[in-house]
């Protein structure tokens, strides 16, 4: 009986262990990190969607970044209507990629809540960004803010109020292919204390 009694102790624990290694395998200290450093900007899509519940989870990343004064100035436009993608794309010089993709996220930000509102809304972009590489998706930010005319293409096909600025159109889906992030690290640009000393 005590036999048994062990076996089952020794199982139960080997069981708990497993579990905390397999746990730490899958959430590994470093995976932050390793997400932020292979985020990259996707440009070629396939034609397949995306499941609800990841442009879910795109928007809560979105909004779980920081905002001068808690002020969260953010507005999140969804856009899966095949003529407005392809009608931005026409008119959006960097944006070429909207005809070939079926979903894009637009962020803009009201400008009455916060005159921050561009830095805001590029924190939220950056969380996008990293939570659709986080998932398997394929992203990239082509700016509309501050260029006038861009920012004025944007607002005329979504229909924009005066008062909210879209800062950015993000085109995502499932990359054709996978892709390599650039090692952008650069020593050079790094200094102690004083400008110019490295």
């Amino acid at each position: 009986m005590f036999q048994l009694f062990a076996a089952v102790c020794i199982s139960f624990i080997g069981m708990s262990c497993s579990s905390s290694v397999s746990s730490e395998a899958v959430y590994p200290e470093e995976a932050v990190l390793e997400n932020i450093f292979a985020r990259k900007s996707v440009r070629s899509y396939l034609d397949k969607g995306v499941e609800q519940e990841k442009i879910d989870m795109l928007l809560r990343a979105g909004m779980a970044a920081p905002s001068a004064r808690d002020l969260r100035p953010w507005e999140f436009v969804v856009v899966t209507d095949r003529t407005l993608l392809d009608g931005m794309a026409f008119e959006l010089p960097y944006a070429k990629m909207l005809t070939q993709v079926r979903y894009a996220m637009v962020v803009c930000g009201d400008t009455q809540r916060s005159p921050m509102w561009y830095l805001d809304c590029s924190a939220a972009t950056q969380n996008i960004l990293l939570a659709a590489e986080a998932m398997g998706l394929g992203a990239v930010w082509t700016a509309a803010y501050p260029y006038e005319d861009r920012m004025e293409v944007v607002s005329r096909y979504l229909g924009l109020p005066e008062h909210i600025a879209p800062l950015c159109v993000i085109p995502f889906g499932y990359p054709t292919a996978p892709e390599h992030a650039k090692d952008k690290y650069d020593p050079s640009r790094i200094h102690r204390n004083i400008f110019g000393e490295q």
